[in-house]
């Protein structure tokens, strides 16, 4: 069974910092792109950013230069490191697996989705 499970969010003031982690299991992700999205209420999904089996990266532009992200195929865990947040990133954060793909920002291309974890950004 396929199952991604998203860890570290949580409550932080504006200027702070948080790690995510998403650990995968289940089927070998080492070819796949993996994704993390985000999601409010009443909003799509929308894209944060993706790193491509063979280390292409992509970040959406409302969080390029604060954001990265990273993995580590041996350990089946993708990263996203936040830095300067802001109450704008408030949403829960949900990491996803793009089969053989190259990391695209559409939710469509995902195959695989992690149940998401909250992160909070207090003014």
């Amino acid at each position: 069974q396929v199952q991604l499970v998203e860890s570290g969010g949580g409550l932080v003031q504006a200027g702070g910092s948080l790690s995510l982690s998403c650990a995968a299991s289940g089927r070998t992700f080492s070819r796949d792109a993996m994704g993390w999205f985000r999601q409010t209420p009443g909003k799509e999904r929308e894209f944060v950013a993706a790193i491509s089996w063979i280390g292409g990266i992509f970040y959406a532009n409302s969080v390029r230069g604060r954001f990265t992200i990273s993995r580590d195929n041996v350990k089946n865990t993708v990263y996203l490191q936040m830095n300067s947040l802001k109450p704008e990133d408030t949403a829960v954060y949900y990491c996803a697996a793009e089969p053989y793909g190259g990391g695209g920002s559409s939710p469509r291309s995902y195959d695989y989705w992690g149940q998401g974890t909250q992160v909070t950004v207090s003014s």
